[in-house]
């Protein structure tokens, strides 16, 4: 459950409870919001929006934050983003990681910042929330080359003051898909959507037999047989003869797509530095409606321009 916290972790104002599935079992719960009341008084931190703000829709294709329980958020929004085409488009790299569920308090974390809950005064995630998000996620982050970015350091949020809040159990700890030892890039559902939403934020991506794969500085290595580009990004044609793919921190993490080599993979990925750092594997498998389903959509994906909000 979310919350809005004041000093000493006590709730301020009327509590407006709303649907929202929690993100490590994928069942409902309730976030719980503050709504300001005239008589509190000024705003304890001295916080205002800077800029003239406006109430709108959440629209469906903000992904990261149409299924967080409330249908409403505040522009422009607490990371000073002045239009609904720019949230979408620094939000939407976020998706993936949010299909994770690194931990359950991502998308209220995030939301909190992308797409603040209608308030009179703007509120903040509390630090120990940014700080526990950022904990059990920048691990899995690292897999795909990244690392917690500056623009979402938990020192600039507040400590004891009024906050977003998770007041589930256990909300600081760190919270795993159950059972799962998976190498993050090989932990994928064959949907279709989330296969374009891989293809989105990669820079390339590739239909290949694989060779051989070994292992070296903790690293997968994946050396392919055959390739074909299917979106080049930073890799130049010359050079895809040549291309050794490593999939980062995944020497000891099972990935069950490369435990049979025998047909073709759709691999995605980006390059960080010297390295092309694979962060997608899908068996090719014509056969299946949700490949089928992506096949279609790859001819003419909507994909937004992804920022680099992660450098």
């Amino acid at each position: 459950m979310g919350s809005v916290r004041g000093p000493g972790g006590a709730a301020l104002g009327a509590l407006v409870s709303v649907a929202a599935g929690l993100l490590a079992c994928g069942v409902a719960s309730e976030y719980d919001y503050v709504s300001y009341q005239s008589d509190l008084g000024p705003y304890p931190g001295g916080r205002f929006y800077a800029k003239p703000h406006q109430c709108v829709a959440i629209p469906a294709d903000l992904r990261l934050c149409h299924s967080v329980g409330y249908d409403k958020m505040v522009l422009p929004n607490l990371l000073d983003h002045e239009t609904m085409a720019e949230v979408k488009h620094q939000a939407s790299s976020w998706v993936p990681l949010l299909n994770k569920n690194c931990h359950m308090g991502t998308q209220v974390f995030l939301c909190s910042l992308f797409a603040p809950v209608c308030l009179d005064r703007p509120v903040y995630p509390c630090r120990w929330l940014c700080e526990a998000v950022r904990d059990s996620c920048e691990p899995v982050m690292q897999f795909f080359g990244f690392f917690w970015p500056e623009m979402l350091k938990c020192d600039q949020f507040p400590q004891d003051d009024v906050c977003i809040a998770m007041t589930a159990p256990n909300a600081t700890e760190v919270s795993r898909p159950k059972g799962t030892t998976v190498c993050p890039p090989c932990d994928n559902e064959m949907k279709s959507e989330a296969i374009v939403e891989h293809l989105c934020a990669s820079e390339f991506a590739l239909k290949m037999t694989i060779k051989e794969v070994k292992k070296e500085n903790g690293d997968k290595m994946i050396i392919p047989r055959k390739r074909k580009a299917l979106k080049l990004g930073p890799i130049r044609k010359k050079n895809l003869k040549k291309l050794v793919l490593f999939l980062k921190n995944g020497a000891d993490c099972p990935c069950h797509q490369l435990d049979n080599l025998g047909h073709y993979f759709l691999i995605m990925g980006r390059q960080v530095k010297t390295q092309y750092l694979l962060t997608a594997i899908y068996k090719w498998d014509k056969k299946n409606k949700e490949f089928k389903k992506f096949m279609k959509k790859m001819k003419s994906p909507d994909c937004p321009t992804f920022p680099s909000v992660f450098k």
